[in-house]
């Protein structure tokens, strides 16, 4: 299941050491740091360092390397995603923000590869390899992943292509094999698991049956047992959610993403087994009472797309009569309304006056200190100083921030970045820097 709230994004480009910032598409960013841990405050509300796989280390002396700091939560407390460890001799080699993008988008070409060659392996065209590959790559449950930012779904995408594949492939047991790695992924994609071994029960029965129990089993202890267990709360707290909507809300919404499933395999999506499999996520997405999972953006239809383009490579090596350059085509056609289409535009280019804003403030803030930054600035810190996030509780746990960089207008934790400002100065901290609602403020009583 997804996070808990919404918003959750990384920035578009690397921060760097002159902390240059922009604003994500959601309006709030994740922190960077060593996958393991997260922020309390950002994995029980937001979400967006639980996404990225980061960190929430606490401050101790002799202080910690640079990272983003807070209340402590364990990482597979919220979601159950131990894959995010293949990331760490990786971020030990590169520690920064952009090491996650770069290995998204590394994934993400990965199942291109891959789909693109069962292409041409069971339509014995080339240019239907070409043209499919492409046309799976523009995606927009793709391009809305990328867009996102950095989500551990990102590992799940080259995972279900290569399952797929060896399924189209007739390689019964590898199909199973891959599939099995999905629960490592999410919880909730166990249950995508699950639907592969029911597939596979008519093609070989001990794969598909020992895939489907494993399946099955591992959600299960892993939803009703590992998770409460790390979660400091003892919950698995999606099971709980709170909203106002029902199950007969939101079906305007939830249509669009449906459509758009079809759109991308001119309906053939249908007229294969593989379809099945989208199933679980379908189900629990728009049965949900959460407004965040029902429509095509954020990262939630990622896991959609190798299967949508395997159904279809399936359906059309069975003798359909459809041009292939269709899928393409209206893949072309909705760029202008996705990601894509805003390096188009010339906002996507020019630096606003919030961006400027916080690049400024940022560049006040020396390296190695103690910040406790918001939430759409702290990724823009974590390379450079110990970074907390700007909650109140922070300041009592945290003796040693001396610098505070908050943008007061973030969403996330709501209210906080301008509470911590009218308290920070009520305590006596000078302000050094305000532009736009970017505030930054120094401590200036000596500690003891």
């Amino acid at each position: 299941m997804p996070g808990r709230g919404h918003g959750w994004c990384l920035p578009w480009w690397p921060p760097s050491s002159s902390a240059s910032t922009r604003p994500s598409r959601c309006g709030s960013t994740s922190g960077s740091g060593p996958p393991g841990t997260t922020s309390a405050s950002s994995a029980k509300g937001c979400g967006p360092t639980r996404n990225c796989g980061c960190q929430g280390r606490r401050s101790v002396r002799p202080p910690p390397p640079p990272g983003f700091s807070g209340d402590a939560y364990p990482l597979l407390g919220d979601h159950f995603h131990p894959v995010l460890a293949l990331l760490a001799p990786l971020y030990l080699v590169a520690p920064h923000v952009e090491t996650l993008l770069v290995a998204q988008a590394a994934l993400v070409a990965g199942s291109a590869y891959v789909l693109a060659r069962a292409a041409g392996r069971h339509l014995g065209k080339p240019w239907a390899a070409l043209s499919l590959g492409l046309a799976y790559g523009f995606s927009w449950g793709l391009q809305e992943l990328v867009a996102f930012d950095f989500h551990e779904v990102a590992f799940a995408v080259p995972i279900l292509a290569l399952s797929c594949a060896a399924y189209l492939d007739g390689r019964w047991v590898a199909a199973a094999w891959w599939a099995a790695g999905l629960v490592l992924v999410k919880e909730d994609l166990g249950a995508t698991a699950a639907v592969m071994g029911l597939l596979l029960l008519r093609h070989h029965r001990r794969a598909g049956l020992t895939l489907f129990a494993g399946a099955v089993a591992a959600t299960g202890l892993i939803t009703l047992v590992v998770i409460p267990a790390l979660a400091p709360d003892g919950q698995y707290g999606y099971l709980t959610q709170q909203h106002s909507y029902g199950l007969l809300d939101g079906w305007a919404i939830k249509s669009h993403t449906l459509v758009g499933l079809l759109a991308v395999t001119a309906g053939l999506v249908l007229r294969s087994p593989l379809a099945l499999l989208m199933l679980p996520t379908l189900v629990w997405r728009l049965t949900s009472p959460n407004p965040a999972y029902w429509d095509t953006g954020l990262h939630y239809s990622a896991v959609l797309m190798p299967l949508a383009f395997a159904a279809l490579i399936d359906a059309l090596r069975k003798d359909i009569r459809l041009p292939v350059v269709i899928p393409l085509a209206v893949m072309v056609l909705m760029l202008p309304a996705k990601p894509l289409g805003d390096l188009a535009t010339p906002e996507f280019w020019r630096v606003g006056p919030r961006e400027a804003a916080a690049r400024a403030a940022l560049e006040r803030v020396p390296d190695g200190v103690g910040v406790a930054a918001s939430n759409s600035l702290a990724p823009h810190l974590t390379d450079r100083t110990r970074t907390h996030l700007a909650v109140r509780r922070t300041f009592q746990e945290h003796p040693d921030i001396d610098w505070v960089a908050v943008d007061t207008r973030d969403p996330f934790p709501a209210g906080e970045a301008a509470a911590v400002v009218r308290w920070a100065e009520a305590s006596g901290w000078s302000r050094v820097h305000a532009e736009g609602g970017v505030v930054v403020l120094r401590r200036q009583t000596d500690r003891p």
